[in-house]
């Protein structure tokens, strides 16, 4: 047996003669939609994210921290570092 060339165009044409009614089925096939669903708990977590924007209190406090951020007077105690330090690793197993 010889093969010189093959012909993928005369291979498709063929495959479309046994069934011809099988791509004019699939190019017809109405598209779905896509739908997106909204869990009740996110729609919570929205709500109260909104409403932590809204509270005088926090802005107020968050305007603070911003100005001692740019004005580089923003200090954090080092003892509250260590102890975020120390409550990580223990929660991760890792030796102290």
């Amino acid at each position: 047996m010889r093969i010189d060339k093959t012909n993928p165009a005369g291979m498709i044409q063929a495959y479309n003669k046994t069934n011809p009614g099988q791509a004019e089925k699939m190019s017809r096939k109405p598209m779905g939609r896509d739908e997106v669903k909204i869990s009740d708990e996110a729609i919570e977590l929205l709500k109260y994210g909104e409403e932590q924007e809204t509270d005088p209190v926090r802005e107020a406090k968050i305007d603070e921290l911003k100005q001692q951020v740019q004005q580089g007077t923003y200090r954090v105690p080092s003892d509250k570092i260590a102890e975020k330090f120390l409550a990580f690793w223990k929660k991760s197993g890792r030796p102290d």
